[in-house]
């Protein structure tokens, strides 16, 4: 029997791609999502699911759910033995966050203690958590690794990954037989290769990549974008990073405790190379202007991923040019995201 994995979020971005992840690694995937970041197919099925069922030529079962109704998970979890669990669900939008911080700490930090809570009362003590490189804040030094400070977050969304590790940790401590992998992703950016899934976010994308993207696969119009050119972030491409949590899987059978491990590439980008190499992708000039930095952001920041290659045996394998390649068949593809032909 292959072992059942809990994947909360899993219709949306990062989620989608690590269920596919799952599937290729001999795991059962069970996934949950409340479709706040994701887009409802046919069947009442994520499309992004339903779109793996097909490449993939399987079948995935799929609720549903929001983490803040506790006792629809409770229902979940008496219904399924999970071995471990991977926590996706969340909002995740820096600026949003910047705006609605109430909302942020609502939704992040009471539905992440509902899943650990219930997680507790049925015996499943193996978490894999999606943080951020967010909870290091302003870089005292880079590259950044493990070692760096936490806490001193420049947004509310920083934060509720911030706090929800620090409730992991001491989770954890307090209870000796929890193991957790705790995965603080630089920039995710790219797509599956096949084209059938990649990022679609609701309503206008927050992040650069895929707002030049969207826009020009659109359209051929000559949109002038406004980029805040200060600093360099480090990209890493989405299918890495979810072979990033199957090697994290694999580090919570070794009763591990809790760690934790940047998901990076150890190389920064500015935002001109990412253009440029958006560029050379689509076959399409980018026009821009400078705009000053959102607020927020932080100017620099890159990881240092030794200890992912030491400790889980994971480096990322993609280059740039790469995940401007998949990202663009991905958005040429699906210039409206997944609702490209699902009835709405």
């Amino acid at each position: 029997m292959a072992e059942k994995v809990l994947v909360t979020g899993g219709a949306g971005y990062i989620g989608s791609h690590c269920v596919v992840e799952l599937i290729e690694a001999g795991y059962q995937p069970v996934v949950v999502d409340n479709y706040s970041n994701a887009v409802r197919g046919e069947g009442n099925v994520a499309e992004s699911i339903r779109r793996i069922e097909k490449l993939l030529n399987t079948s995935i079962e799929f609720h549903e759910l929001d983490l803040l109704d506790r006792p629809a998970l409770e229902k979940l979890f008496k219904k399924h033995s999970f071995s471990a669990v991977m926590h996706f669900a969340g909002l995740k939008a820096v600026g949003e966050s910047v705006e609605q911080p109430l909302r942020y700490y609502r939704v992040n930090l009471t539905a992440s203690m509902n899943l650990v809570e219930v997680m507790q009362a049925h015996n499943v003590h193996n978490l894999v958590f999606s943080s951020s490189a967010t909870v290091y804040g302003d870089p005292q030094h880079l590259p950044i690794d493990e070692r760096h400070p936490v806490g001193a977050c420049t947004n509310p969304y920083g934060k509720t990954k911030y706090f929800i590790e620090e409730m992991i940790k001491d989770h954890c401590k307090s209870e000796k037989d929890w193991n957790a992998v705790l995965l603080r992703y630089f920039n995710p950016i790219g797509a599956h290769s096949s084209g059938q899934i990649g990022e679609d976010p609701q309503g206008i994308p927050n992040n650069l990549m895929p707002y030049v993207a969207q826009v020009k696969a659109r359209t051929e119009n000559d949109a002038t974008f406004s980029l805040s050119v200060v600093g360099v972030r480090d990209y890493i491409h989405v299918v890495d990073l979810a072979k990033g949590h199957i090697a994290a899987l694999k580090k919570l059978k070794v009763n591990c405790g809790c760690q934790v491990y940047n998901l990076g590439t150890g190389k920064g980008y500015s935002v001109l190379q990412m253009v440029k190499a958006m560029e050379k992708a689509s076959g399409k000039e980018i026009k821009y202007k400078i705009a000053p930095r959102r607020e927020g952001d932080i100017a620099s920041c890159y990881a240092d991923p030794t200890l992912a290659e030491k400790e889980l045996g994971w480096t990322a394998a993609f280059d740039l040019e790469r995940m401007c390649e998949d990202l663009w068949r991905w958005q040429s593809m699906n210039p409206t995201g997944f609702t490209n032909g699902v009835p709405s």
